[in-house]
């Protein structure tokens, strides 16, 4: 009788099992260039929309460039606010960037070069002026945005906001913007564009963005061809 009333009362302890053998570690995707892009771009995107509302914004542009080897420029931002056209350039780059105002080359951990960014968006600027008309003695401020994967050793001029060339990180772009066009408004008694001339400025320049693939992809692989 007592061995029939222990077994009703006995409890079976649960069966533990092997979490090392039988759970594995989530593996991370892979993630391809073009995404990596793709995400830094949305990154970028998100600091614009931060922006006061008075401020309109286009982004991936190609415009005509007779100076340049395709015939086109291609600017990744164009910010056009009341005190000013911020033209941003962004790069996706991880380690050391170390250059000068004035280099043509800049280096990526002394490994390798790439072409002044400062003097590329340059050539952006000007592109831009050549298509605005009236517009374009304006105030432009270059802007080169850099991953947070990237450290900086430049000028340190080009860190400070006084300067109408700029070099800041992704995540603080919209952040400098801001301080900018604080010290534009205080520098200024009335902003340079009325809304009016913002939309303008916005129109023109959408209006003369090429949207056709054939012609971005020539330009893509003649601006490669240039760079190699």
């Amino acid at each position: 009788m007592l061995n029939k009333l222990f077994a009703l009362f006995k409890k079976e302890s649960p069966k533990k099992t092997d979490v090392s053998k039988n759970s594995k570690k989530p593996q991370r995707k892979r993630i391809e260039a073009t995404r990596i892009g793709e995400l830094g771009e949305h990154k970028i995107n998100i600091q614009l929309d931060q922006l006061p509302s008075d401020c309109k914004y286009l982004s991936d542009l190609l415009i005509p460039n007779l100076k340049s080897r395709s015939g086109y420029s291609q600017i990744d931002h164009l910010v056009i606010s009341p005190y000013g056209l911020f033209v941003i350039e962004t790069k996706n780059y991880h380690g050391e960037i170390k250059g000068g105002r004035s280099d043509k080359y800049w280096s990526v951990n002394n490994r390798f070069k790439m072409y002044n960014p400062l003097l590329q968006n340059y050539g952006h600027i000007k592109a831009l002026q050549s298509n605005l008309g009236e517009f374009k003695t304006a105030k432009y401020i270059s802007m080169i945005s850099f991953t947070m994967r990237c450290r900086f050793s430049i000028d340190p001029e080009l860190r400070k906001i006084h300067s109408d060339e700029l070099i800041v990180y992704d995540v603080e772009l919209s952040e400098f913007m801001n301080r900018k066009m604080i010290r534009l408004k205080s520098e200024l008694s009335t902003p340079i564009f009325t809304h009016e001339n913002i939309q303008l400025i916005f129109e023109k320049t959408n209006g003369i963005n090429i949207t056709d693939p054939k012609v971005r992809a020539e330009h893509v692989a003649k601006a490669k061809i240039k760079n190699s």
